[in-house]
């Protein structure tokens, strides 16, 4: 800056005696110089040019907040109630969470803060903002854990394959479906699994545990879910997993009438949809722990229920639905507005008048600070039930893992 302001006192008397052609070339060579615009050069040259002292500037004072301290503390109430959402999830959830709130007393206006001020507030924030007042509370992130997706040789070549980028369906009810072990640090001995489905076009999701992958436990949950999924299952994606490319599975899709797909060998963006759900809906809410025993069975699928009314109900999703380019020309996705599952559901308009009925009526029933609770208290009860036990197996483990250090040359301290 200030051999910019030395630049602007070498020209400025010379622009101010110079005619209308010399200043024009007098603010190219600033401008080149500089790299300001040529209407910022000409106001600073003007004003070096002028006699006298110049004025000095006082230094800004920092805007007023623009949401009050009331609207922050049941942001985060808010926030916790919806299972820890994003900026951009939570802001368009924002009028519906508020509403359910309110409707089971949660929020009551003249307590704790809560009133039609801060309502107002809370539905005009945006995203960035949001996500800015969350940011001290967000939660670390968990450990990875392993695949273990074993291919099937077997069906294999029976089974259409289904990539990535193929036209999405036009109607809902085809899911991608998946398992997620919950084996802790190892893979041996028996352990529960996850089985995960996910509606694509949609987004619905149904999860439950079973004690392994063995075909009669995975066509108990697939019964399950065709029972229990509030409108027609039409088709099922895998990957290749020996666990649903079998006989006794295939024999139940021919009598259930839904048709398999899968996914290329090695390719998990063929079922993007899924994987992404396997963190953000498994891991995320039933953590890494290995759990192998009946107790822990009966807790997961406790829980599974509750997170999918959240998810279901309150919790809003974008869809990618054509390409676009940005500034520079580069090929961008473009997605959709954020919308929950059902919100979509209802809008496919798949559903009878008391079928939506219903279902609206059941979403309205539901308490999102509930729901936090239940939730909270089912994975305290997990904590309690397997982290010791996992911590001891990957202490125990511990030493025969590879050496990540060996053959790197650090400095002695000496």
């Amino acid at each position: 800056m200030s051999s910019r302001a030395e630049i602007t006192r070498k020209y400025a008397r010379a622009y101010a005696a110079a005619s209308k052609k010399d200043k024009g070339r007098l603010l190219t060579e600033v401008v080149a110089v500089t790299g300001w615009s040529r209407d910022n050069a000409r106001r600073r040259l003007a004003a070096a040019a002028r006699p006298g002292p110049r004025p000095v500037r006082k230094r800004r004072e920092p805007r007023p907040p623009k949401y009050s301290p009331d609207a922050r503390e049941v942001l985060r109430r808010v926030w916790a109630a919806s299972g820890g959402l994003c900026g951009k999830y939570l802001a368009a959830a924002m009028e519906a969470l508020l509403t359910a709130l309110e409707n089971h007393d949660e929020l009551v206006y003249g307590q704790r803060g809560y009133s039609p001020q801060v309502r107002d507030e809370l539905v005009a924030m945006s995203a960035a903002t949001i996500d800015r007042y969350l940011a001290d509370a967000r939660a670390a992130e968990q450990l990875r854990g392993k695949s273990t997706t074993k291919p099937s040789p077997l069906l294999r070549t029976s089974i259409k394959i289904r990539k990535a980028g193929d036209e999405v369906e036009a109607e809902p009810g085809f899911f991608e479906c998946d398992t997620v072990a919950s084996c802790g640090p190892t893979l041996k001995g028996e352990f529960v699994r996850t089985v995960n489905f996910t509606d694509v076009l949609t987004g619905w999701v149904f999860t439950r545990s079973i004690r392994n992958n063995a075909h009669v436990h995975i066509r108990q949950v697939m019964d399950a879910a065709i029972t229990e999924i509030p409108y027609s299952v039409v088709g099922l994606d895998f990957d290749n997993g020996s666990e649903f490319l079998n006989y006794p599975m295939l024999d139940w899709a021919a009598e259930q009438k839904i048709f398999f797909t899968r996914g290329r060998p090695y390719k998990k963006n063929d079922q993007a949809t899924i994987e992404s759900k396997n963190n953000h809906l498994v891991r995320r809410y039933a953590f890494y722990y290995r759990y192998d025993t009946p107790d822990e069975l009966a807790v997961l699928n406790k829980l599974w229920p509750l997170v999918g009314d959240r998810l279901n109900y309150f919790t809003p999703t974008k869809k990618p639905i054509d390409w676009g380019q940005d500034r520079a020309g580069r090929r961008k996705r473009l997605y959709d507005d954020p919308k929950t599952p059902f919100d979509r559901l209802v809008a496919t308009e798949i559903l009878s008048p008391a079928q939506q009925a219903e279902l609206t009526a059941y979403r309205d029933s539901l308490n999102p600070l509930d729901l936090a609770r239940r939730i909270t208290e089912l994975q305290g009860r997990l904590i309690d039930l397997s982290k010791d036990k996992t911590d001891r197996m990957r202490d125990k483990l511990a030493p025969h893992l590879p050496d990540t250090d060996a053959g790197i040359k650090t400095r002695d301290a000496g």
